[in-house]
This record gives structure tokens, C-alpha cells and sequence, in this order.
């Protein structure tokens, strides 16, 4: 084979190669930003509390009358830094919000935290006394790690697609055609344990994302959630969104520009963790102008008959 052949042979392998690793969904747009974004994560599925072998927190209901008010946001049942194997950990059972913190954009943010930076127009909120939105810490530590006998897992993918106008990424069960025919998020529906009673739908699960960005100073960057029940964000480690508790579709957005310790153009994880315990909605949309991008996804136990 002469000397043009072979270069012409190895050009096309490449090209093809090269072809072989470009999805669609992800080319630019106009502007050079991707036009989607696609985050991988493990979806945990539980059996409800009034099954054989089923989770406590899981179709969650007051243990008696007196556990008033266990539905609900809750905020502080998970403390504000994960704990060494980068998961959420118990802080106590929640306190019970009863008005919302809010931005001057009327947006719902955390409670006041010392790392985040407090601004102009923000707007006190308020809570009640510790309530009743989880068992224990034993059983919280199950939610977000592989445990047989507890729960079985799988990865699940999301993705975001982008508004060219607004710029944001944007992932919402209502405007995904899978979950549009399912009514809702529900990601494992006959899958795993199965579904859940004569509902037709798997309701009771967790999914945990762990993505990283790089941060750009002062452009506004935010990352925002609305939906049910539980969900819990930390950038670097450490808590920013905070929407506990057995609770109707519910927002709230983190400023990246309010974590003071960022440095410009750095790269930083952002860990996201959702639970879906109670059988009326699963509502999701996360909305964001940062780029996200998967890291270390968790090795998934193996599929039960």
C-alpha cells in the first residue's frame, strides 16, 4: 500500500473514531455552550414502611397523634457538611418551616448558614420547634448507600437542555417525554421492587447526582429546584439547598456568587440528593446556568430476581 493510501486509511479511521464519541444532544449551540447536558446518578428503591422488609421513612406517617405536623418542609435534619463518604448525615429529626426565606427576587433561599453571604432584600423566614420528618440516624444513613436486604439500585440519567434565551439548563418531568407519559418522575416504575400497591407507579426511591463545575465570578451563576419531597444540594461540600420533610413541590435557588470561598475559574462538586417518600406526587425541574459535568457515579448493586 503506498504512503497516500495509508494516510488517507488513518484519517478516516480517526474521523470515524472521532465520530464514534460526538452525541447530537451535546453539540453547540450559536453561542458555543452545549445545547444539553447529560448527569448520570443512582436511583435507590425501598419498600414502603407497611411492607415485609420495608423502610421506615419510606410512605412516612406520624407514629401517633401526637407527632403533629410530620408533614411538611423540615429543615436541619441533615448536618451542613457530608460526612466522609461525601453523603448527607443526620442532624436531628427537622424543625417544621413555617415562612419561607426569601431573596429579593421574592426566590426561596436557605436558612442563614455563616458560609453564605447574606444580601440587600433578603427576607427573614421562620421556623418551629423540632418536629418528626425522619426515624433515625440509622435509618437516614440508608437512604444514599447500597445496604441488601434495604434497597436495590441502578444508574439513572436526566438530561438538561438548554434556553438559548434565558441560558439556563433546564431538566423538568413535565417537559420530558418519558416522565409526561408517567405522570410524574418516576424513573423505576416495574423495575426493582416494582411499583407500589394498586398505584401503578414505584414512589418510594432516592436519586443522588454528583456533579462538578467550574465557577465564574460575579455572573450570576445559580442552581435552583423545584419539586417533592426531600432534596438536599452541597457545592464543595457543603449545604445550599436545604428542602427536608414530606412536602408538596417546593423551590429554592442558590446564588453560586453567595459562597464566598469560590475562586474564579476553580472547579467545585456539586452533590444533589433527592428522595421520593410519599405517594401523592413526584414532581422534579432543576434549573441552572452552570455546566455540570459527572464524577465518580456510585457502583450499583446487582438486580434482585
Amino acid at each position: 500500500m503506498s504512503t497516500t493510501m495509508q494516510r488517507i486509511r488513518a484519517t478516516g479511521l480517526l474521523a470515524a473514531v472521532g465520530l464514534a464519541f460526538v452525541c447530537p444532544g451535546a453539540l453547540a449551540q450559536g453561542d458555543g455552550q452545549p445545547s444539553t447536558l447529560v448527569l448520570k446518578g443512582t436511583i435507590r428503591d425501598f419498600k414502603s414502611r407497611g411492607e415485609t422488609g420495608g423502610h421506615t421513612d419510606f410512605e412516612w406517617q406520624p407514629k401517633n397523634a401526637l407527632n403533629k405536623g410530620s408533614y411538611g418542609q423540615y429543615l436541619q435534619i441533615v448536618n451542613d457538611e457530608l460526612d466522609a463518604d461525601g453523603k448527607p448525615s443526620f442532624r436531628s429529626k427537622g424543625y417544621r418551616l413555617t415562612a419561607q426565606w426569601t431573596d429579593s427576587q421574592g426566590n426561596n433561599i436557605i436558612s442563614p448558614k455563616g458560609y453564605i453571604t447574606a444580601k440587600d432584600g433578603d427576607h427573614a423566614g421562620s421556623m418551629e420547634g423540632q418536629g418528626y420528618a425522619v426515624e433515625n440516624a440509622d435509618k437516614f444513613a440508608q437512604w444514599y448507600r447500597d445496604v441488601p436486604g434495604v434497597n436495590v439500585s441502578k444508574t439513572c440519567s436526566i438530561t438538561l437542555k438548554r434556553d438559548p434565551n434565558s441560558g439556563k439548563y433546564v431538566f423538568d418531568d413535565k417537559d420530558d417525554e418519558l416522565f409526561k407519559s408517567r405522570g410524574g418522575f418516576f424513573p423505576i416504575n416495574d423495575e426493582l421492587y416494582g411499583n407500589y400497591s394498586t398505584t401503578g407507579k414505584n414512589f418510594h426511591f432516592t436519586y443522588e447526582l454528583s456533579t462538578e463545575f467550574t465557577y465564574k465570578a460575579n455572573s450570576g451563576q445559580i442552581f435552583r429546584f423545584i419539586g417533592d419531597d426531600d432534596v438536599w444540594v452541597y457545592v464543595d461540600g457543603k449545604l445550599v439547598i436545604d428542602l427536608g420533610g414530606v412536602h408538596g413541590a417546593t423551590a429554592q435557588t442558590i446564588n453560586m456568587d453567595r459562597l464566598s470561598w469560590l475562586q474564579d475559574n476553580k472547579a467545585y462538586s456539586l452533590k444533589f440528593f433527592f428522595a421520593e417518600r410519599h405517594t401523592t406526587e413526584s414532581n422534579f425541574r432543576i434549573e441552572t446556568t452552570l455546566q455540570l459535568r459527572d464524577v465518580n457515579v456510585p457502583t450499583v448493586s446487582a438486580l434482585y430476581d
